[in-house]
């Protein structure tokens, strides 16, 4: 029974790693243009002067700016050489096809070769490419592209800096205005104190493993195995719903498309973790195995898949850092745990004498 218990695991994580390597290519795509974490801050400080109508936030921990268009009138961002590069309005969101902009800031890095007709001094090309009144783009602008941190950073990394202040020209029909913001550069946590708190954790949820499974203490170690498994798993479920909701989702809808398009193994392992919780705290037969694999598969793609906020200082998250790298440690510490206390006590039961028949 435990070996075809096993031999069903070994499936079935062959299988999850196997979806991995094929949807690697997108989650990557993805992971560029919503990062992990960073150590800069973007923030905006509003639009000057100011269009009642007209708001700015940041979204995906700094690498995008949103910007709703509620006028009734069309607005214009202007690209890197003074070029139309964006129209917002009424009739829905255009951008500008011989603007540079529009192609270097189709990813973070700006690295993307432009086209021969990309030329900001011909007359703009207008190409619709939203209905609605809310547009997202990468700016260089606002972001630090370099590959070393400022020399100011450098001298004294243990403090926190402005970097720059930052300005985005707009245009309202004749009127110039400014997008303001600010760069900061803050101090990343130490990542090996996370860690080592993690490990620390999950050796104790895991040691629940060593009780005997026929005794009463070990019927009590699998509900509290379970009960640990439940939390972590809603933290697993959790933490990409705010990933979406930092990234500038709105609404159910899009929410929903979000979290299926680029954090599905997060949710659905978070789902699967709830689920071997409730049947470890029924007390169901082979919960042992449906803990381990339900761990394992936890602490893979919801927290070791996560687990960049340990050493970035802005997460990806609507909350503050701190709290994501709680968040991150408990799964990883219910995660890992369960999967050692599952393993264990399928170990204990394999070695343990069969009854004989009389």
């Amino acid at each position: 029974m435990i070996r075809t218990l096993l031999a069903r695991a070994g499936l079935v994580a062959t299988a999850a790693c196997a979806a991995t390597l094929l949807t690697a290519a997108p989650a990557a795509a993805h992971g560029a243009d919503a990062p992990d974490g960073s150590d800069y801050r973007t923030r905006t400080t509003g639009v000057a002067p100011a269009r009642p109508g007209l708001e700015v936030r940041v979204v995906e921990a700094g690498a995008r700016l949103e910007l709703t268009n509620r006028t009734g009138r069309p607005i214009e961002v202007i690209g890197y050489s003074g070029e139309p590069y964006l129209r917002v309005g009424p009739d829905g969101v255009f951008e500008n096809s011989r603007s540079p902009a529009t192609y270097l800031n189709r990813t973070i890095a700006g690295d993307t070769t432009l086209p021969a007709e990309a030329d900001p001094a011909a007359t703009p090309s207008w190409r619709r490419v939203s209905d609605g009144p809310t547009v997202r783009w990468h700016d260089q602008r606002a972001l630090w592209r370099e590959s070393a941190p400022p020399d100011a950073v450098r001298a004294a990394p243990d403090r926190e800096h402005r970097v720059r202040d930052w300005t985005i020209p707009v245009r309202d029909g004749a009127d110039p205005a400014q997008i303001r913001g600010t760069l900061d550069w803050l101090p990343p946590p130490d990542a090996y104190t996370w860690w080592a708190v993690t490990i620390v954790g999950l050796l104790a949820v895991g040691a629940l493993g060593l009780l005997a499974a026929a005794a009463p203490a070990g019927a009590r170690a699998l509900s509290a195995v379970g009960a640990l498994l439940v939390v972590g798993g809603a933290l697993a479920v959790l933490y990409p719903v705010g990933r979406e909701l930092d990234a500038g989702a709105q609404g159910v809808g899009a929410l929903l498309v979000g979290l299926l398009s680029g954090q599905v193994w997060s949710l659905l392992t978070g789902l699967g973790a709830i689920a071997a919780g409730c049947y470890a705290l029924a007390r169901r037969p082979a919960a042992d195995f449906a803990v381990a694999l339900a761990g394992a598969c936890l602490a893979l793609f919801a927290g070791v898949a996560n687990a960049a906020v340990f050493a970035r200082s802005v997460a990806p998250v609507p909350w503050p850092a701190e709290a994501a790298r709680v968040m991150v440690a408990l799964v990883l510490v219910t995660g890992a745990g369960a999967t050692a206390a599952g393993v264990l006590r399928l170990h204990a039961a394999a070695k343990s004498p069969t009854p004989s028949r009389a």
